[in-house]
């Protein structure tokens, strides 16, 4: 029996015959000897740059932080007191410019904090409040109102209100404690008033079918929420202490500006204002005049050095996040009377 002759399929060749090409296994890093540990020491070559780099880049931000941080701190400690604060002869300048309001450049804690530096310069021969303002909270131009008389009365110096474009309400309510009032002929005076201001939507929830559930421990804690009705009673509650805090600020005007106030005129204490010149007649100011004036002809100290506190950018940045938040929210869901 002839054993079968084998052959093999034209155009392949045997396993065995495949082999790469010379020029081919010298190109290949595989085939090279100590091929693995090269290839790691690139590896750990590349990662370590890499966190090289990281490293660079945190120590980068973090010095970052730090010198923004020393930056607020150095804004805090210089806009705290005046730059330009010095013994010789000078008149000083607080300005109340704005709302006066807790947490304002013209709150109680920042305008009572530049007077008193202000008085106790030795080199400060008077003080001037320049007034800008609508008004705002009865409470802070109360506080700024007795801190002028017992300043005045401690340092025996002269303090003397000068009205740019406004002094109503609770700024006038301040600027009541000061020796005299400026004003120029045109500014807004007056305004001796209170109110408390608010919405009422229990009419449009009616209609568009919306329910108000409000749970209350007491029948009146919730009689300034604007989305339930308010009871005759309730409002004449609110009336009645708007009146007590009216005659509060008719009795501080009447202190303060004495003889010179012409009691008798109509609609004094009403709630109306006037302008610079009305005012002068009626003796709620008493000349005309601009602080230069004041500090030329009446302080004779020309100089004028300002030393008003302002909010500065750290003070607003912590506020920003913190118990101003709040009381911002507070403040929107409920009304307060205020002097404007």
């Amino acid at each position: 029996m002839t054993e079968p002759t084998r052959t093999e399929p034209q155009g392949f060749e045997p396993f065995e015959r495949a082999t790469l090409p010379r020029s081919s296994a010298k190109n290949d890093p595989t085939q090279q000897p100590g091929w693995e540990r090269s290839t790691l020491e690139k590896l750990a070559f590349a990662s370590l740059r890499e966190q090289q780099a990281a490293r660079r880049w945190k120590t980068f931000v973090r010095l970052s932080w730090l010198a923004f941080f020393i930056f607020l701190v150095w804004l805090a400690v210089s806009r705290g007191t005046p730059t330009t604060a010095k013994t010789t002869a000078h008149t000083a300048v607080v300005e109340i410019k704005g709302e006066i309001a807790n947490g304002a450049d013209a709150s109680a804690e920042f305008v009572v904090a530049a007077m008193k530096t202000a008085f106790e310069d030795e080199g400060a021969k008077g003080v001037v409040l320049l007034i800008n303002s609508p008004g705002g909270s009865p409470v802070q131009a109360g506080i700024i109102n007795d801190e002028i008389r017992r300043l005045r009365a401690k340092h025996n110096k002269p303090v003397y209100a000068v009205v740019e474009e406004t002094c109503a309400s609770a700024a006038y309510y301040i600027a009541a404690a000061t020796d005299k009032v400026f004003v120029d002929k045109a500014s807004i005076v007056g305004s001796i008033g209170v109110l408390m201001d608010g919405f009422g939507f229990t009419g449009l929830m009616e209609k568009v079918g919306v329910e108000r559930r409000l749970l209350t421990a007491g029948e009146n804690k919730g009689f300034l929420d604007p989305f339930s009705p308010m009871s005759d009673a309730q409002r004449a509650h609110a009336q009645q202490m708007l009146e007590q805090i009216h005659t509060q600020f008719i009795d501080v005007v009447k202190k303060g500006r004495g003889d010179r106030l012409k009691t008798g005129t109509p609609g004094l204490f009403s709630g109306l204002f006037w302008s610079g010149q009305q005012a002068v007649e009626l003796g709620l100011a008493d000349q005309f005049g601009n602080v230069d004036f004041v500090a030329r002809e009446v302080i004779k100290a020309e100089e004028v050095i300002d030393y008003t506190r302002r909010d500065n950018v750290a003070e607003k940045l912590a506020k920003k996040f913190g118990a101003a938040l709040g009381d911002a929210s507070v403040r929107a869901m409920r009304s307060a009377p205020a002097l404007r």
